[in-house]
């Protein structure tokens, strides 16, 4: 039974992620500017958090060490970059081609992961990333599209994906023996100042006053900004990262379904064969952790 509950909890929070393009593409259709909704989600979320952290604070006080505050503020502001990219390259490229994009942090993270570790590359992770490529190739439809790709939304929906990779990394690495509350709170605090840094006079607008942009907000904040790190953070620990991480791969079907049923975007059968490869690397990639609750 707590198997079944980790793995509810972690499939809630990836597919709570895979809602959020598709909504700020409908909040845009409705004439709702990214930079407002993207300025909500994390002003909204990083209140929300603010008074949960202090609660938790009050039971017993953080054990902060020197630069914890300052690194999780500091590596918490990729979370903004990357919402704020990611959210500007579905203006320029359908969602099911943006979530796949945003992707690609797959195989940077085994990059990166390579990278601090200098240890030789695993065979198997080496392989889980060119199949992530093989599928990426496939699910935009590469070989009919390529000419029709817009390069603009092509750079956003990478850059989100180096990005997100940034966060992924600081998230297990920074300042990990403070509760995680306490830490997504300062993260999350980045994410408002990096908000505020990359739309920077785009926020100065009325529409901040309109009830439908703080509605919209308060959506992608409670499905981008609380729900899938509380339901990670309960989740992961009773299953374990192997199966924590193929589970997070949801997200991609969940973005391309709900694109399909809300924007009417449609997917060829190569496209599908794409996202179900790219799956396919996320095992690849978690394989041997598996029998392990490694977090």
């Amino acid at each position: 039974m707590d198997k079944l509950k980790g793995i509810f909890f972690v499939a809630f929070g990836a597919a709570s992620y895979g809602l959020l393009a598709t909504m700020v593409k409908v909040a845009n259709l409705q004439g709702l500017s990214t930079a407002m909704l993207t300025f909500y989600q994390y002003l909204l979320g990083f209140l929300v958090l603010s008074l949960a952290a202090y609660h938790v604070a009050r039971k017993k006080p953080p054990a902060f060490q020197r630069g914890d505050k300052r690194s999780l503020i500091l590596f918490g502001s990729s979370m903004g970059f990357t919402s704020s990219l990611y959210y500007l390259s579905i203006q320029y490229v359908p969602v099911s081609v943006a979530i796949i994009l945003l992707m690609q942090t797959i195989w940077m993270g085994v990059v990166v992961e390579l990278l601090i570790s200098r240890q030789k590359p695993q065979a198997l992770k080496i392989i889980g990333a060119l199949v992530v490529l093989i599928g990426t190739f496939l699910a935009v439809d590469a070989l009919d599209n390529l000419d029709q790709l817009n390069l603009i939304g092509v750079f956003y929906g990478v850059t989100a994906a180096v990005s997100f990779t940034v966060t992924l990394t600081a998230t297990n690495r920074i300042a990990t023996h403070l509760p995680n509350l306490i830490r997504s709170q300062y993260m999350v605090l980045g994410g408002v100042l990096a908000v505020l840094l990359f739309w920077n006079f785009n926020l100065i607008s009325s529409e901040i006053f309109n009830p439908k942009i703080f509605t919209f907000g308060l959506f992608l904040a409670l499905f981008g900004t609380l729900i899938p790190p509380i339901m990670f953070n309960k989740g992961f620990p009773i299953i374990g990262i192997g199966l924590g991480g193929i589970l997070t791969a949801i997200e991609i079907p969940v973005s391309i379904v709900s694109a399909n049923w809300l924007l009417d975007e449609q997917l060829k059968l190569i496209q599908w064969l794409g996202v179900v490869i790219i799956i396919i690397a996320v095992v690849i990639l978690n394989y041997r952790h598996l029998n392990t609750k490694e977090v």
